[in-house]
């Protein structure tokens, strides 16, 4: 079966009409996208945009042969043109099944928004999904003997969670394509979008492009360990819940505690939480160590290491001189070798956040002189066990491992 995406954009099209943004300006060559249309195998036609006909001809192909046309969402303007020879496009109900003489068969899945999304089998078996812009199954349930689709066309970057409920289903699994359309204007193009998708096992292509189902490509795998680094309101822990949110059961662990009283605290722990998916659990510890060898467990990110530092430094009381150098600095040595111990055997998914305080003024007490070189200290060791390492700057973040 053979997939030709007529366009990967957003219903507007990237760039967008009249937008100044800074990914507009730069979404040029082929790095501009037409809304989102599949050709399928030249007789199955997945969304009917403006141009579909002229999009088609450029990618060497014909709609002459399209035999059903199917929409999968509202398009809002003005009324579609069908081109010559195309069938009228329509809706198939949720849950209906529509076989074509080309010996493919259509299933209409229900959405948790408006549009409606289509699993298609080939003549020969193979299953693509094809969600529209904004939608993730409704609905979906765990089932014995759920077979992975073989590619999925989904709207990886404004539905991450979507992608999360057919992993958890393993509708989704190591060997599925999966396909980022419906690209917008809020990722900007090239390396960083390329960078964003690689990180939960996507990819995008450019228009025009024809896919074979179940040949393999070269995807870059879904890194196991990544430490995302940082100043302070850099949007580390942003770019660091990002690389997970398009994964199920993802156990946060707050390493800050919940310091009662402190409502300047309190607020930042809550702007956290609401920024997380529902389906993450949260649990509130700096005992790394037992989580990192549960080898069974559900991806891992952890918020962060520095506050982790200052728990140790605690336990060990490192503030004092006299306690640091009768044993304090050994004791904490030995929590970070094994911390890092930890990091290097785990079996799980992990991605954890520090903060990067090196770069800065250099502290005025030895306490904090103290704690800015152990933090050092512990990213570099820490990062030493990952497969991916950045560091986030002004919102931008800057592969340094990976």
């Amino acid at each position: 079966m053979e997939l030709t995406l007529l366009g990967t954009g957003a219903p507007a099209g990237l760039p967008r009409p009249d937008c100044p943004c800074a990914a507009c300006a730069t979404a040029l060559g082929v790095a501009a996208r037409g809304a989102t249309a599949v050709l399928v195998d030249g007789t199955l036609l997945l969304d009917l945009t403006p141009g579909a006909a002229l999009a088609a001809a450029r990618a060497g192909h014909s709609l002459a042969g399209v035999r059903q046309v199917l929409l999968s969402h509202p398009h809002d303007g003005p009324a579609l043109e069908v081109p010559a020879g195309v069938p009228q496009p329509g809706r198939v109900p949720d849950g209906r099944e529509l076989a074509l003489l080309t010996g493919h068969r259509v299933r209409a899945l229900a959405l948790d928004a408006p549009g409606t999304g289509y699993a298609v089998t080939g003549p020969s078996g193979q299953r693509v999904l094809y969600l529209p812009p904004g939608g993730a199954p409704a609905g979906v349930e765990d089932q014995e003997g759920v077979e992975p689709y073989d590619m999925v066309v989904v709207d990886v970057l404004g539905r991450p969670d979507a992608l999360a409920r057919l992993r958890a289903v393993r509708a989704v699994g190591a060997t599925t394509d999966v396909i980022a359309v419906h690209i917008d204007h809020d990722v900007p193009p090239g390396g960083e979008l390329t960078r964003r998708l690689a990180a939960v096992g996507a990819r995008a292509v450019p228009d025009g492009t024809t896919l074979t189902v179940g040949v393999y490509e070269d995807v870059p795998d879904v890194p196991r360990r990544t430490l995302v680094l940082g100043g302070a309101r850099s949007g580390k822990s942003v770019e660091a819940e990002r690389r997970l949110e398009a994964f199920p059961d993802v156990l946060y662990v707050a390493t800050g505690g919940l310091r009662g009283g402190d409502t300047e605290w309190a607020a930042r722990v809550a702007a956290h939480r609401e920024r997380r998916p529902g389906s993450w659990r949260t649990v509130e510890t700096c005992d790394l160590v037992p989580l990192l060898k549960d080898d069974d467990g559900a991806p891992l990110l952890i918020d962060c290491l520095s506050l982790w530092l200052t728990d140790v430094m605690d336990a060990v009381e490192a503030w004092d001189d006299a306690e640091w150098a009768g044993g304090g600095e050994r004791a904490l040595r030995a929590r970070v070798s094994e911390l890092a111990e930890a990091v290097r055997h785990t079996r799980r998914t992990v991605v954890a956040v520090s903060n990067e305080v090196g770069s800065g003024i250099v502290p005025a007490t030895a306490s904090g002189r103290r704690y800015r070189d152990e933090l050092g200290r512990l990213n570099a060791a820490f990062a030493a066990e990952c497969e991916h390492v950045l560091l986030v700057v002004a919102g931008q973040a800057l592969p340094l491992r990976g």
